[in-house]
């Protein structure tokens, strides 16, 4: 596990939890407007990592005092030692839920079949067919197809959600994950906060954050589609 940063204690990162915030190094998307750009490179300097065995001891320690253990990146998925890590914590008592792209299903899958999760939040960041290039290499819908289905047929809890900005959040682009996501339980709309980003450069005319009016348009238009959509 390559862990990049640790929250010692969070109210809103896991629903209804008191939760630690782990963060893993490393992610295979670049999206332009990432929030924390420092966990995107798979490699950082040896003084800026944490090992895993002092974030287990950490959580030893606060045993009765957290509910849960929120592993975010960067992108876990890549992390090999992930599942090793989760059975450790599952093991302590902890629930655990799980930030994601959705861009490894086969790691998704087994995670699920193990029962090491019980929260899941996907990242849907546009519609499934327009992720390249801007966001991922890979123009390859079919996986982030597959893990909205593992999920969607999965005994846990999760949520779907989307940083709305323009031109990620376009109305086409609404239609779309709407479809991909059909009879979800939970929709989640963010909205985008200025600040630093990964790709500074990318924000234009053409690039901004939605209106509060344009997210209560796109709820409406997602309760008739999902369970239960919010605007956070």
């Amino acid at each position: 596990m390559n862990i990049g940063g640790l929250i010692k204690a969070s109210l809103i990162d896991y629903p209804g939890m008191v939760s630690c915030v782990v963060f893993t190094q490393g992610c295979n998307f670049h999206c332009p407007y990432c929030h924390n750009p420092d966990l995107v490179p798979m490699t950082r300097s040896r003084s800026e990592m944490i090992e895993a065995n002092h974030v287990l001891s950490f959580l030893e320690k606060r045993k009765g005092l957290l509910d849960a253990v929120v592993v975010s990146g960067g992108e876990p998925t890549l992390q090999k030692g992930l599942a090793d890590f989760l059975r450790k914590v599952k093991a302590m008592g902890f629930r655990v839920k799980l930030d994601t792209n959705g861009s490894r299903p086969q790691v998704l899958r087994v995670l699920v079949a193990e029962n090491l999760l019980d929260y899941v939040a996907m990242d849907l960041k546009t519609a499934p067919s327009r992720y390249a290039p801007d966001l991922w290499d890979k123009d390859d819908p079919a996986t982030l197809l597959s893990s909205i289905s593992i999920l969607m047929n999965a005994s846990l809890d999760y949520e779907f959600r989307t940083t709305c900005l323009l031109p990620f959040t376009s109305p086409q682009a609404v239609d779309e994950m709407l479809s991909c996501i059909q009879g979800a339980k939970r929709y989640v709309l963010q909205s985008f906060k200025p600040g630093r980003t990964l790709d500074p450069a990318f924000f234009n005319h053409t690039t901004r954050a939605l209106e509060e009016k344009e997210l209560q348009e796109i709820k409406h238009r997602a309760d008739s589609h999902v369970r239960e959509c919010m605007i956070r």
